[in-house]
């Protein structure tokens, strides 16, 4: 009996939760699920690792839908070891609940990728036994991978605790150049703070010279 493929086990949680999953969808050798129900996603979850034999959550990862309602979609990435099979569920939330169900009690690698998640996005997990912050300090204000969150970041000062400032974005290290002959000109790496030179075109420019008084 051949073994099933992604596709099979995704028709198998839809034909259990039919009423809750949308899909599924295939893009590039990629199966997606879209569940509408979120406060269900630990029962879906569940029944996808004791029935159908996902005993691995490999990630879970959130999206900011920036200026659109619902705000955040929570994407969780399956695998299976007996089957080799991945699929990605996934479900959105508003940013009022900002709050989802735990699946730490299926996996419990989800600890960690949730307490992320909250800390980064600022979705917390509902019955989570640790749900505190993975990166940055208790107590700070933000969650910086939302895209209303500054590139360069905020300004904080807790004393006696911690301090952020905003990195230097204007001709630093961070920002890419537009244009550009290369992508050397463009690589954010090897940008001077002083000035729109690179390092590696003064390198080029020197080996060049340097080149060309060899041959001569």
């Amino acid at each position: 009996m051949a073994s099933l493929s992604a596709i099979d086990h995704a028709k198998r949680l839809v034909a259990k939760f039919e009423r809750l999953i949308d899909g599924p969808v295939e893009f590039r050798d990629q199966v997606t699920l879209k569940l509408t129900d979120a406060d269900r996603v630990a029962e879906v979850c569940l029944f996808a690792k004791q029935n159908l034999g996902f005993d691995y959550l490999v990630d879970i990862s959130s999206v900011d839908n920036y200026g659109e309602e619902p705000r955040f979609t929570v994407v969780y990435h399956l695998y299976g070891y007996g089957h080799r099979c991945h699929i990605r569920l996934k479900t959105d939330v508003s940013e009022e609940t900002s709050e989802l169900p735990t699946v730490s009690s299926v996996w419990r690698t989800a600890d960690w990728h949730e307490r992320e998640v909250y800390d980064m996005m600022g979705i917390r997990f509902r019955g989570h036994p640790d749900l505190r912050r993975i990166l940055m300090w208790e107590g700070y204000p933000y969650f910086p991978l939302r895209k209303d969150f500054p590139l360069s970041g905020k300004p904080t000062d807790l004393p006696e605790i911690a301090f952020t400032k905003p990195a230097p974005l204007e001709g630093g290290p961070f920002v890419t150049t537009p244009g550009g002959k290369d992508a050397i000109e463009r690589e954010p790496r090897v940008r001077t703070p002083e000035s729109d030179l690179t390092r590696a075109g003064t390198v080029n420019a020197t080996t060049s010279t340097s080149h060309q008084t060899t041959n001569a």
